[in-house]
């Protein structure tokens, strides 16, 4: 299998399903990258500019809009990973908690989720239900690197500061990547280095 280049950010991007269930998981062939956070942080917003879409992941000013575990094939060669937004109290408890189920299985279970990114909005710095999702991840050994989202919202200063912040709190995490990335969708800004580290992550993978 030949390894894919910075080039396939710009190829071929289609979205393949959404899966609601455990059962509708499609096989565990490609390597896959997911998104996780809290609602409203911005992964469908990022998933778009990463693969330099406008409508490949439907964003919504409405907290909780994606609602299945959303599988996005890459050229063929990796698959990006929408999850629903957790921690949004608007929906009844039922539904967030049959979502929570869903992300935590999915998590634990899928042998070629090569790194999860749990997005944490730079204007609110991480809350106690980030703390739980990446606590979880921590347990199951999965490896999940810290992306800041809409960091255009903020003073530069303010940007270096929640770095530093979030850096230190992931300090004794065990499952934590230590390299935080500040990111912008709306400018562009820290989409290079997203790139990169799922293309890192790649390596070796398949062989």
């Amino acid at each position: 299998m030949n390894r894919p280049s910075g080039k396939i950010f710009s190829g071929e991007a289609t979205f393949m399903k959404g899966v609601v269930d455990m059962a509708g998981l499609p096989p565990s062939d490609l390597g896959e990258f997911a998104f996780a956070g809290r609602s409203n942080v911005g992964k469908s917003s990022i998933l778009n500019a990463l693969m330099n879409r406008k409508g490949l992941a439907r964003t919504s000013n409405t907290p909780g809009r994606t609602q299945e575990v959303n599988f996005f094939d890459i050229g063929g060669s990796f698959r990006l990973v929408d999850l629903p937004g957790y921690g949004y109290a608007r929906a009844s408890r039922t539904k967030v908690d049959a979502w929570t189920e869903l992300i935590f299985d999915y998590l634990r279970g899928r042998p070629n989720l090569l790194r999860v990114f749990v997005l944490i909005d730079s204007r609110h710095g991480i809350k106690p239900v980030d703390e739980e999702g990446m606590a979880l991840l921590d347990e199951s050994a999965v490896s999940y690197q810290v992306i800041l989202t809409k960091i255009d919202k903020i003073k530069e200063s303010g940007v270096a500061r929640r770095v530093a912040e979030v850096s230190e709190a992931l300090a004794s995490r065990p499952a934590a990547h230590p390299e935080v990335l500040a990111t912008s969708s709306e400018k562009g800004r820290g989409l290079k280095e997203v790139r990169g580290a799922i293309l890192g992550a790649l390596e070796g993978w398949g062989r």
